[in-house]
């Protein structure tokens, strides 16, 4: 008789533990007898615990490969959280099992050994199990929906409760989430005013909205919020970073003249323009936008063109034009203007702004696609799979919180709905707009910046950083992929990688050829750009465009959600008065800060980019990738809050002690 050693790791999550009978086989070139493990006076498998065994065999069952659990029933039925299975054999070799998978039913489940394997290189053949089988289930728990014609695919689900229970919110997180939305207007000491749809009367009002909550950021915005130069700021690290482009000839719709930019005629645009000085910014995806319309009153959304020059290390803007056709009624605004014909400009292009970021950019661009990057690893890979591997920690409380947004922001009763001018019809209008604009080279940082003229911008942390992290990024991606892919034939011989792009391709990008996705992948560097591109997107530009939302948007003035009057006609008619009644009621305004403050508020439970708290990998060289990875992460955190004591205004949004290894919030 040979002994196996088996110990088992019970999740420790909130109702991990099960009172159930477990029974375990080990499979190898032989197979065990089913086992139960032994019981004891409290749940034989509780939350975070260890349970150990040992299996005896007639023989050795050679190399393992799998093992086989089963949950028998003893009072009731309950739900089983196991982490993983060590084995250690009568050769002395441990081997690994990964589960990390909720056991609710009396099936059996299978489980593979933790080295990670292709599937033209797979020869584990076991009655009862196989890859193809693995998938197919995976495929009827995994379900693509349709939300909206024209948007990328999501779950199909019909309610919270049916999303499957591997992918949903902890019961802390649940718990954190539901109090904070619940909370947030008592946490900001806004609930008295909630449903006050009065306008503002001065400033001054808006101003004490900031009295409870206020990081530097906030207060920084709430200080300069009027400067031209913090304006133009904000298109190189606000929440908005990808718009701006620089500007080679003026496009014919925005017909600015040197003496307007000019006026003291020591410049000239031509010359500026050649020296790689002068950049645009066109919100043309909100052209033709339906608008909303909140307590009655119809709201306003401008598409708008903005011109920036940059001088010395500052980005002003010079010239702003309203709509996108000029026309006697759509001055193009200047800061020569009136001090308030200026002001207003720049307010009504800041609400357009906040509704295009948090559409484009935010949703679409983050939230959607990694939503369809993870229903793709989920339907497509084994666990066994490298890629499987490599890319579930970066889906963690993805399809859960897309589900929340859907149902609870941009729905027929949603928050978004409620309190943005593009809320209702125009949400979708700018989403399909969005993905029909979308290209793969403008997911992929370097391509991005290069194409859109910023790579000498000064002062452009998000590109500094974003750099940065995509290079560790992607040369972490090729360590851990070269590892198992050797050959460009080998990526194109193996068809669940291919399966996985071909679903990303046609659900996400609904088959658009002019994106520039990829549909399949020939060599190994096009499947290490795409990967980085994934885990970029869920983690690095997430955290960029989503944790300053409140930072940026707290102080409305310069974020507001919806403007309620008509963009000005001609010069000469702002003021004061005019901003106000222009200005989001204080009910939409004060509703709007507690769902930033939401959005931006990091979960107890968060996991950051580089920690991988369930082990997937075993072998010695991912470890080891693993390893260097974190220590790269480590090294650019420090160098980000070095740079970030030296500036006025620090930016962290892309530093790895604080960007999260998923869309997770």
């Amino acid at each position: 008789m040979v002994d196996y050693e088996v110990t088992l790791f019970t999740g420790d999550l909130a109702f991990a533990s099960t009172f159930d009978d477990i029974y375990i086989k080990l499979v190898g070139s032989g197979e065990s007898q089913r086992t139960l493990l032994p019981r004891s006076w409290i749940p034989s498998l509780f939350k975070g615990g260890v349970s150990k065994c040992t299996i005896s065999c007639p023989k050795s069952l050679g190399k393992l490969v799998l093992i086989e659990l089963q949950k028998e029933t003893m009072f009731f039925n309950d739900s089983w959280y196991p982490a993983k299975v060590d084995v250690k054999s009568p050769e002395g070799d441990t081997y690994h099992f990964p589960i990390y998978h909720w056991i609710t039913d009396s099936e059996l489940h299978y489980f593979r050994e933790g080295a990670a394997l292709l599937v033209f290189e797979d020869k584990c053949s076991v009655d009862g199990y196989s890859r193809e089988q693995e998938i197919k289930q995976q495929q009827e728990v995994y379900c693509w929906g349709v939300y909206e014609e024209g948007i990328p695919h999501c779950i199909k689900a019909d309610s919270l409760q049916s999303l499957p229970d591997d992918i949903r919110f902890s019961l802390s997180k649940t718990a954190e989430l539901a109090y904070t939305a619940a909370t947030g207007l008592i946490e900001l000491e806004l609930i008295g005013i909630s449903e006050c749809t009065e306008n503002f009367t001065c400033v001054e009002n808006i101003d004490r909205l900031l009295c409870v909550h206020q990081s530097k950021t906030s207060e920084y915005v709430r200080q300069h919020w009027k400067e031209d130069d913090f304006f133009g700021y904000q298109y190189l690290n606000g929440t908005n970073p990808i718009l701006i482009r620089r500007c080679e000839a003026l496009p014919d719709k925005f017909p600015v003249t040197n003496k307007m930019v000019f006026p003291d005629g020591k410049h000239r645009l031509a010359d500026e323009m050649k020296k790689g000085n002068i950049f645009l910014c066109d919100y043309k995806l909100l052209d033709g936008v339906p608008t909303n319309t909140i307590n009655g009153k119809k709201q306003y959304l401008t598409a708008p063109l903005v011109l920036l020059w940059k001088t010395g290390d500052k980005m002003k803007p010079v010239a702003i034009q309203l709509k996108q056709k000029p026309a006697k009624d759509n001055p193009v605004f200047l800061p020569t203007d009136s001090e308030y014909d200026w002001l207003m400009a720049k307010i009504y292009v800041r609400s357009a702004d906040f509704n295009l970021f948090e559409l484009n950019t935010h949703l679409l661009r983050t939230h959607l696609l990694a939503e369809v990057f993870a229903m793709s690893v989920l339907r497509n890979l084994p666990m066994v799979h490298p890629l499987y591997k490599l890319l579930i920690p970066h889906t963690h409380y993805t399809l859960n919180i897309n589900f929340l947004a859907r149902t609870r922001l941009i729905s027929r009763t949603g928050v978004f709905t409620k309190f943005t001018a593009s809320g209702g019809e125009g949400v979708f209008t700018i989403l399909k707009k969005s993905l029909s604009s979308l290209t793969y080279s403008s997911l992929c940082i370097p391509e991005d910046i290069t194409e859109r003229g910023l790579k000498d911008v000064p002062n452009f942390y998000y590109r500094d950083d974003g750099l940065k992290l995509w290079e560790i990024i992607h040369r972490f991606v090729r360590g851990i992929l070269s590892f198992y892919y050797k050959t460009d034939a080998e990526v194109q011989q193996d068809s669940e990688l291919q399966s996985w792009i071909q679903d990303i391709f046609k659900y996400g990008f609904l088959s658009k050829e002019s994106t520039g996705i990829p549909q399949k992948f020939s060599t190994v560097d096009e499947m290490v750009k795409f990967v980085t591109v994934v885990i970029f997107i869920s983690s690095a530009q997430h955290s960029a465009v989503n944790s300053g939302q409140y930072d940026f948007g707290a102080w409305m003035p310069n974020s507001p959600t919806t403007m309620q009057l008509p963009p000005p006609t001609k010069k000469g008619t702002a003021n004061e008065k005019t901003m106000l009644e222009s200005f989001p009621s204080v009910d939409i305004t004060v509703n709007g800060m507690a769902v930033m403050w939401l959005l931006s508020k990091q979960s107890s439970d968060h996991v950051l980019i580089g920690q991988y708290p369930e082990e997937h990998f075993s072998e010695e060289e991912p470890l080891q990738k693993i390893r260097a990875f974190q220590e790269e992460l480590q090294k650019l955190s420090a160098e980000i809050k070095a740079r970030n004591e030296k500036v006025p205004l620090p930016y962290t949004y892309m530093d790895p002690d604080v960007v999260e290894n998923s869309v997770s919030l």
